[in-house]
């Protein structure tokens, strides 16, 4: 059985390997040199609400607090466009009282008319860490999660392949914000969980051909098989991918500030989860050794196949 395309997608794996490994060691690298720029999600700071008569331009009290020393303050409505979240980054040496009144004349300096401050918080650099702990686990089970998933449905190289790949896509995506300096908050955060989730499904789609073609076509190479079930689903990874990148790639432009961060990790984790269900899941499994015993049917894959 030949499929529409013959694209040679095995033929590329060495190529495909040394380009991941350098997006790797550069993420890596960055990593050590640069680290990630925390947003105060993670390093704590201040939380201002503020109340004003007339609907807030915010990209005017942006520009004002940058002019007031506050540049990495993040503004966002809250409930209505008279009602503003401003977060702060901790800033030292500075009363909480007295931050409080800067930032309140920085806000309204952009304004028409004065707005009142309704309620302020303080996030201690503790509850930070926690934050950043806790989004570390999320992805460690994460991670656990997917393994024992595949383990179940698949023979064990696949799921190493499938966890790798994940740990690939992972990786490089945050390698993006550590090399460019872009904020990394609990957003990003849940974009990358939420990468792991699309780079699993396409990935599963093409471990599920390449046991049905090997079921179906007995005589040719284990690498051949997963060449003609990589061609299978490619249309269809393509238009998956495809639809969603144009969804976040609006968001990126149209979404705000709030959750540029969000959309510009998805956008990238697309990208990456895309070019490694294609080129780095199945190769990694090859590598391991997987061969067509390893893809014969066994009574507890029935079982599974059976089920709803």
């Amino acid at each position: 059985m030949k499929p529409i395309r013959q694209l040679d997608f095995l033929g590329k794996r060495k190529l495909a390997f040394a380009f991941s490994g350098l997006l790797l060691l550069i993420s890596v690298v960055s990593f050590f040199v640069n680290g990630l720029s925390l947003g105060i999600d993670f390093t704590g700071g201040s939380v201002y609400e503020m109340h004003f008569n007339q609907s807030v331009d915010l990209n005017k009290m942006r520009t004002s607090m940058a002019d007031h020393g506050f540049a990495d303050a993040n503004v966002q409505h809250f409930g209505s466009s008279e009602e503003v979240l401003l977060r702060l980054k901790p800033v030292a040496d500075v009363k909480q009282e007295d931050l409080s009144q800067q930032v309140l004349e920085a806000a309204n300096a952009s304004q028409p008319q004065p707005g009142e401050m309704r309620r302020v918080e303080f996030v201690g650099p503790q509850v930070g860490d926690e934050l950043l702990d806790d989004g570390g686990l999320a992805l460690l089970f994460a991670f656990i999660g997917v393994l024992i998933y595949v383990s179940i449905r698949f023979e064990w190289k696949f799921s190493v392949g499938a966890v790798l790949s994940l740990v690939h896509d992972s990786v490089i995506t945050l390698g993006f914000f550590s090399v460019f300096g872009w904020e990394f908050d609990m957003t990003v955060l849940s974009a990358i969980l939420a990468i792991i989730g699309y780079s699993i499904n396409d990935t599963i789609v093409v471990y599920d051909r390449i046991r049905e073609t090997t079921r179906s076509s007995r005589n040719i190479s284990v690498d051949e098989i997963t060449n003609a079930a990589l061609n299978e689903t490619l249309g269809r990874t393509i238009l998956t991918s495809l639809t969603v990148f144009l969804t976040v790639l609006a968001l990126v432009f149209l979404g705000g500030k709030t959750i540029h961060g969000f959309a510009i990790a998805m956008l990238i984790g697309v990208v990456i989860g895309t070019y490694s269900s294609i080129y780095v899941a199945s190769a990694i499994a090859l590598a391991l050794g997987l061969n067509k015993d390893d893809l014969l049917v066994t009574q507890k894959e029935s079982v599974l196949d059976e089920l709803p």
